[in-house]
């Protein structure tokens, strides 16, 4: 459906005529704006002009007080001084002339000006005052040379000099002053001018305005008049129409016009201009809600095509509860349909139109049911197109084993303080190592629920005095998680149909015998490896980077991840799990605590993007995990400072830790720097879960930093 298109062809001459308006106003501005860069150079001009002649008067005097002076020490301040004057004053006069008569470019207090061309009278008088300053100026030189000699006499070059100033004086000073009136009187008739042309021209634009304003105002009466027709049919219309129709924004706002019917449908009076969300919030579930905005935004998407996104309507024969909340007699069944309002190639509305179908509602509530849940799965599979299989068979598997060790911790017994905090501190790090798989993948549903259980859980933390109660309402988000890991199984064996499900089964059987054994050694294992690039070409090192990329866009940052050595690296079985969750959080925390914003770190001299080094080695001894940013390094400081506010330490106790103390508390439970948690970080988890998983191996972990410049990062974990 299209909006009827506007005839653009009548509004031509108002287009037209503002242009013309526009272009006076142009012209004019650029015409004061070249006059009073003339007007500006004119005023140099005369200033030049006066300057000289001051000048010639200054060198005449000076030449006499120096003859009357003669015999005087050369050495002393007055005859100095006066040499000086008259050597500056020559130089200025020679510049000066040079200048003026070619229409030289000057400096004055730091500003450059080009001096305008003189003519006429102007340029006579010049040149009287050049030829009589040609005499004069070869005998002042002739003097100047030896003027501060004692042992050469000058005294004939003086006299020479004064000769030819009595001479020459009364004939510069007169063809001076004459170059100064004439160029005064060009600068003035040039005013008189410019100050003419401005007055006709605001005169002019005035006049066309006073025209625009009249024609302005008859073509918008006209407009108005075609306003009123046309909104008096379309109020015809939705007065009769027995649906309901309504056009809906990009904001999900209720246009202003509806048809009768459309209250009478919903059952809520006074739609217009209401947020159509709003409308349907308590009415329609949560998940409904949640799902109309997501196709709606669809439907403002260009590139999806509109019958596609027809068949995921998430309000077709969709039930309407009153306005309790609860199913009655005055709830009923609505079909909403959507459809694209054009104008031109852009979407401009969506046009809907619903009606009552609670008459047949009973026979089709499965397939309402069917279609809710084909509408959840394809929501997640959106968010997995683009992940690998194996990598999803990984998270699936990984995800099942952070349940199963939550439950594990859950179902121990604590009774004593110590014991309830080493509890809540293990589902801590075992939520957080889930959260961080799933926002690596960018499940973003998955990471909320277990974003929501951090929140309870960091809750916990902080309240004081645990007691086993309290771990009770964490089961809700388990049971939210593990249903979308299912979800997530079934959309990948869906995606894979060459994987056979019993290949996914066993894998995740795998998984889950080499996490419950970890704690033992694993010698059998010590050759056993994955390449995780045998089913899909460097996806591991796309993996990373898209998981880096994805965080430095939240966190408002600039990043370049160098991790070449991910694309043929091979990871020991047993050792897969702690280096995605080791490599995650140490990627993690260089993005949101190493690098700084881009405008902090061009305010340092640093590029806007920071760079992230992270590599993988594998020997016959060793795993290593290395990971260096060129960032702000670690602040002890700053810790000291978190430590105080935390309540840990006094301020006087935290002067007196060592560095090696200040980095145990970095990697403590609960301690970031961070003032504020969000998705990625601040909730001081990251770091723990790094010293577990590296103590749980019997590996080793070197932090290396230097304040400003950068921080590295080095696990080393033992092949055997």
């Amino acid at each position: 459906m299209a909006i009827n298109t506007v005839n653009n062809g009548r509004y031509r001459g108002l287009i037209i005529s503002i242009a013309l308006f526009l272009s006076l106003i142009a012209a004019l501005l650029a015409f004061t704006f070249y006059t009073s860069s003339l007007l500006e150079r004119n005023t140099v001009l005369i200033d030049q002009t006066n300057q000289v002649a001051n000048s010639a008067q200054s060198v005449i005097k000076d030449l006499f007080d120096l003859e009357s002076s003669y015999g005087e020490d050369t050495n002393s301040p007055h005859i100095q001084r006066v040499l000086e004057r008259l050597e500056e004053n020559t130089n200025l006069i020679n510049q000066s002339i040079g200048q003026i008569g070619t229409g030289g470019t000057i400096t004055v207090d730091g500003s450059n000006y080009t001096l305008p061309t003189i003519s006429g009278e102007a340029q006579q008088n010049l040149q009287a005052a050049d030829e009589q300053w040609k005499l004069l100026e070869p005998r002042i030189q002739a003097y100047l040379k030896d003027a501060d000699n004692v042992m050469v006499s000058s005294a004939d070059e003086l006299t020479q000099a004064v000769e030819q100033a009595k001479t020459s004086s009364l004939l510069m000073n007169e063809s001076l002053e004459g170059l100064t009136n004439d160029v005064f009187l060009d600068a003035e008739r040039q005013a008189r001018t410019i100050r003419l042309i401005q007055i006709l021209g605001v005169a002019a634009i005035l006049g066309y305005f006073l025209i625009f304003i009249f024609f302005f105002v008859r073509r918008l009466r006209e407009s108005d008049a075609e306003v009123l027709e046309a909104r008096r049919e379309t109020e015809e219309i939705l007065e009769t129409v027995n649906t309901g129709l309504f056009l809906l924004d990009k904001d999900l706002n209720i246009g202003q016009q509806h048809s009768r019917a459309l209250e009478g449908i919903i059952g809520t009076k006074k739609l217009a201009g209401e947020n159509f969300a709003q409308v349907l919030r308590g009415r329609i579930s949560d998940k409904d809600l949640s799902t109309t905005r997501q196709f709606i935004e669809q439907l403002y998407n260009p590139r999806v095509k509109e019958k596609l996104v027809d068949s995921l309507n998430p309000l077709h024969k969709v039930m309407l509860h009153n306005t309790s909340g609860e199913q009655s007699s005055d709830s009923r069944f609505l079909d909403f349909k959507f459809s694209r309002v054009y104008e031109g190639k852009d979407i401009e509305r969506i046009l809907v139109n619903v009606s009552d179908v609670s008459d047949a509602v009973l026979l089709e509530q499965r397939l309402e049911k069917e279609r809710a849940q084909n509408d959840m799965q394809i929501e997640m599979l959106t968010t997995i197109l683009n992940v690998n299989p194996k990598v999803i068979n990984e998270f699936i598997s990984n995800t099942k084993i952070n349940i199963e060790k939550i439950n594990n911790i859950l179902k121990n017994p604590g009774s004593s303080q110590y014991e309830l905090e080493n509890k809540l501190k293990a589902i801590y790090r075992e939520m957080h190592s889930l959260k961080g798989e799933a926002s690596a993948l960018k499940l973003h549903s998955f990471t909320k629920i277990a974003s929501e259980a951090e929140d309870k859980l960091y809750a916990l933390q902080n309240q004081g005095k645990l007691s086993g109660n309290d771990f009770l309402p964490l089961t809700v988000q388990l049971d939210e998680l593990l249903s979308l890991s299912n979800t997530i199984e079934s959309l990948g064996h869906r995606i894979n149909h060459s994987a056979p499900a019993a290949a996914a089964t066993a894998t995740t059987a795998a998984a889950a015998t080499a996490a419950s054994t970890s704690a033992a050694p694993v010698h059998e294992t010590i050759n056993e490896s994955i390449d995780l690039n045998d089913d899909g070409q460097d996806h591991l090192y796309a993996y990373y980077q898209d998981f880096a990329r994805e965080i430095a866009a939240r966190q408002g940052k600039q990043i370049k991840l160098s991790s070449e050595s991910l694309k043929n690296i091979r990871i020991p079985q047993h050792l897969n799990k702690a280096v995605k969750e080791i490599s995650i959080q140490l990627l993690r925390n260089a993005i949101v605590h190493g690098v700084e914003s881009p405008s902090v770190r061009m305010g340092l001299g640093k590029p806007a993007a920071g760079n992230i080094d992270l590599t993988m080695e594998n020997n016959d001894k060793d795993f290593v995990i290395t990971i260096q940013d060129d960032g702000q390094g670690i602040n002890y400081d700053n810790i000291r400072d978190r430590l105080v506010t935390l309540g840990r330490y006094s301020a006087d106790e935290a002067r007196e830790l060592e560095r090696g103390q200040l980095l145990s508390a970095l990697f403590s439970s609960g301690f970031s720097t961070k003032e504020s948690a969000d998705e990625d970080g601040g909730r001081g988890v990251g770091l723990d879960i790094i010293k577990a998983q590296v103590k749980e191996y019997d590996g080793t972990l070197n932090v290396n930093s230097e304040l400003g410049k950068m921080t590295r990062f080095v696990i080393t974990l033992p092949n055997a």
